[in-house]
């Protein structure tokens, strides 16, 4: 075994101790759910940063970068400019939610909204956890010493467990030591790259690299409307400000990190340009190469941080939701139970699909597409007390999710411009249907 190997080792006896002992501190369901919402500035921040930074955001935008160049600094801007816009609205979050985004929609809209987000979201957030052991697998993979199927198995293995014994109380404290490690390893491996002599031949950053061939001004608003849109309304994001102690350490929180997401961006695209040129394109390759030995370990632990900050998250997330949906009152015993067993149900169902699908950015944004064209704009409304026709709200939340992800899927593997047109429409649908009621135009 090598040095590389033992941290990995280290790393996930650590979490797994940590969530064994966080059990013991779990004294009320709340607790398990939220923390207790009582979490400070530093702890909020930091589980919001190492969420998002989650192997999706790490290894999609290098991924993307070395397909699109500099134009992929969009990917983590738009992010960026997600939390901005969120940042005014967080105090609302806070005040009128508790648990989950569906028990906000139920707040604002009644008992149906509720009952069809809570069906919905779950569905579409697998590819989401899937996305992070899709991550995980490729990470242990680099490593050379496991295949890509039973680094899957493996990696989702560990993030069931972590996140069912501990839950939030294990997630905010092991996270912001994760943002920590996660930012060191990122600026460690931007520094030692570039300081090489292929970092000087690389493509200068302008401001006409930021669109190109592959990514145009359309492909912007679509990344905006199915990506930026999921950091104004995310179950993941929401959960994270539902921990706050109070309104405003859940404003400060966002904005400080939508700050941070803006350097992290540049870091991340120069990598994966300087992976490209290289031929490495696999981020483990060129870091064994660039890095010390020792600090190549730690960069591995890193990553497995940055994934498992954000797995842990979006299945709690995901299991807190079904569980609502069978027990509104999310305090009794039999909701504590049933959201344990639905963390281990939801799990495997997240490792089945890191087998089949491969690309971390196809199941991310397959999922984001789904989730925004169903429930960004009833969501939004609900924030700022905007009036919606009630009886065709399930209609728009389906109409909208579904329409979008048609739109997606011809983007995919059909026409790219006429699937993005069909993305903006599902938009258009929802909207329409949520506003304007056609029972009463008719008559």
């Amino acid at each position: 075994m090598n040095d590389p190997i033992y941290f990995v080792i280290i790393y996930f006896a650590f979490v797994l101790l940590l969530g064994f002992y966080s059990w013991f501190k779990i004294k009320t369901p709340s607790d398990y759910y939220v923390a207790g919402k009582n979490a400070r500035l530093v702890p909020v921040s930091g589980s919001l940063l190492a969420t998002i930074l989650g192997g999706s955001a790490i290894l999609g935008t290098i991924e993307l970068s070395q397909n699109i160049g500099w134009a992929a600094l969009w990917f983590l801007f738009c992010a960026a400019l997600g939390l901005f816009v969120l940042a005014p609205l967080a105090r609302y979050v806070s005040r009128y939610g508790k648990y989950t985004l569906p028990g906000l929609l139920g707040h604002f809209f009644g008992e149906r909204a509720r009952f069809i987000s809570s069906l919905v979201i779950p569905l579409a957030w697998l590819g989401i956890v899937g996305a992070q052991i899709i991550a995980a697998a490729k990470i242990l993979t680099g490593l050379g010493i496991i295949g890509y199927s039973a680094a899957a198995i493996v990696a989702g293995t560990v993030f069931i467990i972590y996140t069912l014994v501990g839950g939030q109380v294990s997630i905010l404290k092991t996270d912001t030591l994760q943002s920590v490690l996660i930012i060191t390893g990122l600026a460690a491996l931007t520094i030692f790259a570039a300081e090489t002599p292929t970092a000087g031949s690389l493509p200068k950053l302008t401001t006409g690299e930021l669109f190109n061939a592959s990514f145009t001004g359309i492909d912007l608003v679509i990344l905006i409307l199915t990506y930026s849109v999921t950091f104004v309304v995310g179950p993941d994001i929401y959960s994270r400000v539902f921990c706050a102690k109070d309104e405003k350490t859940a404003t400060r929180s966002v904005l400080i990190v939508a700050v941070i997401l803006i350097p992290i961006s540049f870091g991340l695209t120069f990598l994966g340009i300087y992976s490209s040129a290289t031929g490495s394109r696999e981020i483990m390759s060129f870091a064994q190469h660039l890095l010390p030995n020792w600090f190549y370990g730690l960069f591995v632990a890193a990553l497995l941080s940055a994934v498992m900050s954000s797995a842990d998250t979006t299945l709690l997330t995901s299991s807190l939701i079904l569980s609502e949906l069978f027990h509104p009152d999310m305090e009794d015993k039999k909701a504590f139970r049933l959201t344990r067993i639905l963390i281990v149900v939801l799990g495997f169902f997240s490792i089945i699909i890191a087998l089949f699908v491969t690309s971390i950015l196809q199941s991310l944004l397959l999922a984001l597409t789904f989730f925004s064209g169903a429930f960004v704009v009833p969501m939004l409304a609900g924030l700022l007390r905007i009036k919606v026709v009630k009886p065709q709200l399930t209609a728009a939340i389906l109409a909208g999710g579904f329409v979008a992800l048609a739109g997606k899927l011809i983007n995919l593997w059909g026409n790219p411009l006429a699937g993005n047109i069909v993305i903006i429409f599902a938009f258009a649908v929802n909207g329409i249907l949520l506003f304007v009621d056609l029972k009463r135009d008719r008559n």
